[in-house]
């Protein structure tokens, strides 16, 4: 699991969720998550109820952002929740034992945090500006090496923020093994073709 695909309404409509969620899948992402910022939980609901299938019919697990009453109600396989979303084990009440609960973390201390506490995988980020995540400051490359000894050695960690296709080299210098990239996918002329090449540029550079 290398490669995690977020399928961001920021930059997608929800009528071409299914077609971009097939090319992202297609492409070669290993996990997907649904992100609607400033949606309601009806239009979260009608999206995810057409690309969970999608991702359930290759193998690849779904996971909702934000909301873990949603991912439970629409079987999802999972939900990923911020630093202020409240606890794994309050999250752990509402989806069940056997779906993957992930947490953003943005120093080496929240990884580590994350790690202790349990959760099935992290997101490190931001490592760059990123439009994503507006007002956030970069974390920079310097920590990934350390995060992934403490943390990802044990628990999947996807850095993130602002990753493109051209900064990815650097960022797998760095230390890292997994990542997360939005924008420079989705808004790509041919987001399965781009897809792709990041997921060959992963297997070339951590098997």
């Amino acid at each position: 699991m290398q490669l995690y695909a977020i399928l961001d309404l920021g930059y997608v409509t929800p009528e071409r969720a299914g077609d971009v969620t097939s090319a992202l899948l297609r492409g070669g992402a290993d996990i997907l998550q649904v992100r609607a910022k400033g949606y309601g939980k009806d239009q979260i609901a009608e999206v995810a109820r057409r690309v969970i299938p999608l991702c359930r019919a290759v193998g690849v697990p779904c996971i909702l952002n934000d909301h873990p009453d949603l991912a439970a109600a629409l079987d999802a396989d999972g939900v990923h929740i911020g630093q202020d979303d409240g606890t794994l084990a309050e999250a752990r009440a509402i989806v069940g034992p056997g779906k993957l609960i992930g947490r953003s973390t943005h120093s080496l201390a929240q990884a580590r945090a994350a790690h202790e506490e349990g959760f099935d995988y992290i997101g490190f980020g931001p490592l760059f500006p990123t439009p994503t995540k507006a007002g956030r400051p970069a974390i920079g490359l310097d920590d990934i090496r350390e995060m992934e000894q403490d943390v990802g050695s044990h628990i999947p960690a996807f850095c993130i923020g602002g990753i493109k296709p051209e900064s990815l080299d650097a960022v797998l210098a760095a230390g890292a093994r997994r990542v997360v990239i939005v924008s420079a996918l989705l808004t790509a002329p041919n987001i399965e073709s781009a897809t792709r090449a990041v997921k060959s540029r992963l297997l070339r550079d951590t098997t």
